[in-house]
């Protein structure tokens, strides 16, 4: 697997619903937001679809069950069944399923898809640590978990119990803005016990697993809206990645990208689906994309030129990346990214 560092943005001469046979889709900040579908999703999903890229949902969010999240994405015109949708509950209920007796209790401090997967896997969820457990897993719970239920998984991991988490997102968006996530949650108990669990979701190898026995992708492509758990998470996949502008991500961050955050492609919703994706061509100590020429000068990424606003930002990460290498570009993107509009 080649892990040297992206300095360009790709290209593809093709549409990506074309060059690759499966979409391996986030759904928070992706597809909706806060319950809602985001601007463009549901007819950028269908047109993709009906040109035959498989479109498979692939969330860290453990709360619903896959029937609940499918139900859910069918409601909002996307249609889904159960089996398109694959969970961090069910990539951390594989993992305990490796290390545990069948049958064995597992204390559950999370909602009702941890459960479901526990049981998939022959696994018996528990909710005290006085019912006999032998291992504790924590998922996202939703904004009404009661906070007796930190200081259960508390008591279970002070005991050793091992301590597994279906993943560590600090934040998760909604349609207020930007809510705690399950890593928050995680680090309640880790500051609790000095503890720390093993994680299965996004951007760990578990969670990759998963989702390719789950779909048989054999060119997938992994459409998300954050660099920590989507983008690295395809990185240590070796695969392609779409970075979309709809969820957690500002262009400011994806600019000062370190090499496993840095994506294949940048759009700015699910309509890159739809399309090829331009070159960056690198010129002597510039960059250009479109109408667009970017560069970094000093402590300062500047950028010339006109056209459309998101060829800009992709010549601007080239810029960034280059001049970044192995490490995260600190130069002053403010005023080129002001030019954008972004």
């Amino acid at each position: 697997m080649d892990h040297s560092p992206r300095t360009l943005p790709g290209h593809s001469a093709d549409r990506l619903d074309s060059a690759y046979d499966t979409a391996l889709l986030d759904l928070d900040g992706v597809v909706y937001a806060g319950g809602q579908a985001i601007a463009h999703a549901v007819d950028s999903l269908a047109a993709a679809r009906e040109r035959g890229m498989h479109l498979a949902y692939v969330t860290n969010n453990a709360l619903r069950p896959p029937e609940a999240v499918a139900a859910h994405l069918t409601e909002l015109g996307v249609p889904a069944e159960t089996e398109d949708v694959i969970t961090s509950a069910q990539a951390v209920a594989r993992l305990m399923s490796e290390q545990l007796p069948a049958g064995a209790r597992v204390l559950v401090v999370g909602g009702e898809g941890l459960r479901v997967a526990l049981r998939e896997r022959g696994l018996e969820p528990v909710e005290s640590v006085d019912e006999e457990p032998v291992a504790v897993v924590q998922g996202y719970g939703g904004p009404e978990l009661p906070w007796g239920r930190f200081a259960e998984a508390s008591y279970a991991v002070a005991r050793g119990l091992p301590w597994f988490a279906s993943n560590t997102d600090l934040t998760i968006p909604s349609a207020r803005g930007i809510a705690p996530g399950n890593g928050a949650a995680v680090e309640v108990v880790r500051i609790a016990t000095g503890a720390s669990p093993q994680v299965a979701g996004k951007p760990l190898p578990p969670m990759h697993k998963e989702t390719i026995l789950r779909t048989g992708a054999r060119r997938p492509l992994v459409v998300g809206d954050r660099l920590d758990t989507d983008i690295e998470g395809a990185f240590n996949g070796g695969v392609d990645s779409l970075l979309v502008l709809t969820g957690v991500t500002d262009p400011a961050q994806l600019l000062a990208a370190v090499p496993e955050h840095r994506p294949t492609y940048v759009d700015a919703d699910l309509r890159g689906l739809l399309t090829g994706q331009p070159e960056v061509r690198a010129y002597e100590g510039e960059f250009g994309c479109g109408g667009w020429r970017a560069a970094a000068r000093g402590e300062t990424l500047e950028l010339t030129g006109e056209g459309e606003p998101l060829d800009g930002l992709r010549a601007l990460c080239a810029a960034a990346w280059s001049a970044g290498g192995e490490r995260a570009c600190r130069g002053d993107a403010g005023k080129a990214l002001a030019r954008l509009g972004l």
